[in-house]
């Protein structure tokens, strides 16, 4: 076989390499010249499966290592026979982690605070138990939910009076409940001062020119955006208003990105029905790191601080010209060489201070002082 994959993907040649040439690159730069003899595709989020891309292809099976799946015209691909696979819930402990990590930098008392959760899937639903698990007050609006699944649920009203608001859907353009521009500029204006609004799910959920427009006029919410609209080419005017920008990185975690990949390539041996015996065990991923803090808000920013991140955002865009390719390029460039990151798994805290049921909760495991 001839497999095109995303560069991105990690351990995508190691996995499968038994089964062909796998030709790895940029995800935004794969386009139908590249799959005319392919029979794999392979992808994240920044590339666009649809019958343009797949025209006069024989690729019959396609796997996208994301949560997500609005970059994937999946009507086209059942109509085609194309094989589809995707991986829920293969990051969702890197976003929620994200999240949390955000709280602890600008809401410093956060868990006395109402969070808001809109989306309640693989994402906001565990967003949603860890925080109910650490006695967080927490609402969530997700009209495709009722409260025999989910107590809290409210309307959508009651979630823009929150603390802390995060945006966990995906983006639908149709349907009853669409997301496109959900937070539109009414919504966008009602927002509590000092309110904190964080978006890691999908940029055209906030409608970005109205947000920036509701900045100038004097909007005192806090606003963290990791999802932009559009990207890779952000509104560099919009950048200096929000609290902290990331790219696109919220569920780039070691663990996240490898879980990916994996699942996709448990889907593609039962397609295929195969059981090859491939060995890509990562000993780095069970070595843990000590860390000795003090509170669990210390914890988690030191096994992730996004205003690091930020700062690379602003860093690697500060020259550039609003509306330049060089924008495009430098966020995509930042995604491509994002540092290793490791979730709260990876992390050993002591038992300090009475807060280890509250590390545990997050998936720290506990070890003794030193």
């Amino acid at each position: 076989m001839k497999i095109i994959a995303d560069q991105n993907m990690p351990l995508v040649k190691e996995l499968f390499s038994e089964f062909g040439n796998v030709e790895l690159l940029p995800g935004r730069e794969i386009c139908n010249a590249h799959l005319l003899d392919a029979d794999l595709l392979l992808v994240r989020s920044v590339t666009r499966v649809d019958e343009e891309l797949l025209a006069g292809t024989k690729v019959r099976f396609v796997g996208s290592a994301t949560i997500g799946v609005d970059h994937v015209d999946t009507a086209f691909l059942s109509s085609a026979g194309i094989e589809f696979a995707h991986a829920p819930g293969c990051n969702a402990e890197a976003v929620v982690q994200y999240d949390l990590a955000v709280f602890c930098q600008l809401v410093p008392d956060w868990l006395t605070k109402t969070i808001g959760i809109v989306g309640c899937g693989n994402v906001g639903g565990r967003l949603y138990q860890r925080l109910l698990d650490l006695g967080v007050n927490c609402v969530v609006y997700d009209p495709f939910l009722d409260k025999g699944r989910v107590a809290d649920l409210v309307e959508f009203d009651t979630i823009i009076d929150c603390d802390i608001i995060c945006l966990h859907t995906p983006l639908t353009r149709g349907g009853k409940h669409p997301t496109y521009h959900l937070f539109n500029a009414d919504v966008i204006a009602r927002l509590k001062p000092d309110s904190v609004l964080i978006n890691a799910g999908r940029g055209a959920v906030v409608d970005n020119k109205a947000l920036y427009e509701a900045f100038r006029a004097g909007l005192s919410a806090r606003v963290v955006l990791d999802v932009w609209e559009p990207e890779p080419l952000i509104d560099l005017n919009l950048l200096p208003f929000i609290a902290m920008g990331t790219p696109h990185i919220a569920g780039y975690s070691h663990e996240g990105r490898i879980n990916g990949t994996r699942m996709v390539f448990e889907a593609f041996k039962g397609w295929a029905g195969v059981s090859p015996e491939v060995d890509c065990f990562d000993a780095s991923m069970q070595q843990p790191k000590h860390l000795q803090v003090n509170s669990l808000s210390e914890g988690i920013l030191a096994s992730y601080d996004p205003a690091l991140d930020s700062e690379r955002l602003a860093f690697a865009l500060r020259d550039l010209d609003p509306g330049s390719t060089d924008v495009a390029t430098a966020f995509d460039r930042l995604r491509r060489e994002y540092p290793v990151r490791r979730e709260f798994s990876f992390y050993q805290v002591a038992e300090t201070n009475g807060q280890s049921e509250s590390f545990k909760t997050l998936g720290f495991t506990l070890g003794r002082n030193s």
